[in-house]
């Protein structure tokens, strides 16, 4: 789950559940055409042909004589219905003739895509339709509703924060609507995982707003991480650490990616630990060195085993990168290119060396709470949270040494958009191919008995 939230609802555009939100959600079916009419319907491959003496097939000749018989006593009143270019009455469709065939990008109406992830400290929606490159985005939209506040002390989520969540949900439903969404996926994340009451949130959530949400595991969590963020792995290296910085959790992945179709996770681990939790047991309004190197060393002790495991089964290559995706890292990157204002085309996909990033961290230790704040790529909501995602990121620097970190103003929801694509595609395909299985024709060394002759008609 990403920590303060990515600003990607300013984005133009450039990625199988079956949880569904607020708005009319179409069913697919395997389907990528219009239905197969039936067997019997095909042509004959030769239709005038005769038997050797020169006459025809006995059945043929029935027909023959009944088609003359039908229309020497309808001859009348068809002509006086029928329009002059048709000479056979449509016939009305069969019900499964009448069923939508699967959208897919040619289609004239394309399927509207939704993503809602609703983290420990954001809830983020976005709203695409599939292109060439990938989506574009036609509707987004983030809110820090910090689901997570005291949930480290209580161990459930409070009143206030619920309330907070359920509004933004609302204006996701309402967006999701209006943009007309055909096809859904909202998760909830290490909040509602961990606190007593998410299950009870999350039913008042759809009877509230009509959007099923999803608690995914900490696994699939870490897939749809590495889903979003596959277009920024750099050709250039073998492997990346992939990392999602959350509110109340944070997931590592060892992506390895050269000469693979898709990236392949060779190790993941998932620490509870996150900018809202660790900002809540050290303090994040005022932060002195000593206090920030006491996160640091809390999250370097919480990151040793999997360091350990990844050494253990020498996955690890001295061609990999840094990829990270949170509000933190897009954070620091702001902060780094100097923007008087965030700009997600220049944050997104940028490379920062980690000795830039120690200086950004060093700035901020350095300026109150009041002077964070009215920085323009940190903010009021974030001010309180930022240097806690720094000792984070610094802990995980500190563990696999890289020369740059790649920034992702992306995660979550681009990995659900992604998947839901890619399912819709592989069903597609799926049933062209089945298709074309049952018109193969049997084997010249196989004879077919007459049932499986029919069979196969």
């Amino acid at each position: 789950m990403t920590d303060t939230g990515d600003r990607s609802q300013s984005a133009s555009g450039e990625a199988v559940a079956s949880n569904s939100d607020a708005g009319p959600v179409e069913e697919i079916n395997g389907a990528t055409g219009p239905v197969s009419g039936a067997a019997s319907d095909r042509p004959n491959p030769n239709p005038h042909s005769e038997q050797p003496d020169g006459t025809q097939p006995k059945k043929r000749r029935r027909r023959r004589r009944r088609r003359k018989g039908a229309q020497k006593t309808g001859d009348g009143a068809a002509s006086a219905s029928t329009p002059p270019l048709e000479t056979t009455p449509k016939s009305e469709p069969r019900p499964q003739q009448q069923a939508q065939p699967h959208q897919t990008s040619g289609s004239r109406e394309p399927q509207v895509y939704a993503a809602i992830d609703l983290g420990t400290n954001n809830c983020r929606l976005l709203v695409a339709k599939r292109s060439r490159e990938g989506f574009r985005v036609i509707d987004a939209y983030s809110r820090i509703v910090r689901l997570g506040e005291g949930l480290a002390a209580n161990g459930r989520l409070s009143e206030e924060a619920m309330d907070r969540a359920l509004a933004a949900l609302k204006i996701c439903a309402e967006k999701m609507k209006r943009r007309g969404v055909t096809r859904a996926r909202s998760i909830a994340t290490e909040a509602c995982r961990t606190a007593e009451n998410g299950p009870g949130f999350v039913e008042r959530v759809k009877r509230e707003t009509g959007i099923e949400l999803d608690i995914v595991s900490t696994a699939d969590e870490a897939q749809l991480a590495v889903g979003g963020c596959a277009p920024l792995l750099d050709p250039g290296h073998a492997a990346a650490l992939v990392f999602d910085i959350g509110g109340g959790s944070t997931e590592l992945m060892w992506v390895h990616h050269e000469g693979k179709p898709k990236p392949e996770v060779l190790d993941w681990t998932s620490l509870p630990c996150g900018v809202v939790t660790l900002a809540e047991t050290y303090g994040g309004d005022t932060v002195s060195p000593d206090l920030y190197a006491e996160m640091v060393a809390d999250v370097s002790a919480r990151l040793s085993l999997f360091k350990q495991r990844l050494a253990e089964r020498e996955c690890l290559d001295e061609r990999f990168h840094l990829l990270g995706t949170s509000g933190t890292v897009t954070t620091i990157a702001g902060v780094h290119l100097g923007l008087k204002r965030y700009d997600r085309s220049k944050v997104d996909g940028a490379w920062v060396d980690l000795s830039d990033v120690a200086g950004v961290t060093k700035t901020l230790l350095g300026m109150s709470l009041s002077e964070r704040a009215a920085h323009s790529c940190v903010g009021q909501e974030r001010a309180d949270l930022v240097l806690a995602g720094c000792a984070i990121l610094e802990a995980i620097a500190a563990a696999w040494p890289a020369e740059r970190l790649r920034v992702a103003d992306r995660g979550l929801r681009e990995g659900i958009l992604f998947s839901l694509m890619e399912a819709d595609q592989t069903r597609g395909q799926g049933g062209r191919r089945r298709r074309r299985r049952r018109r193969r024709k049997p084997k010249s060394n196989q004879t077919a008995s007459p049932a499986e002759g029919q069979s196969r008609v």
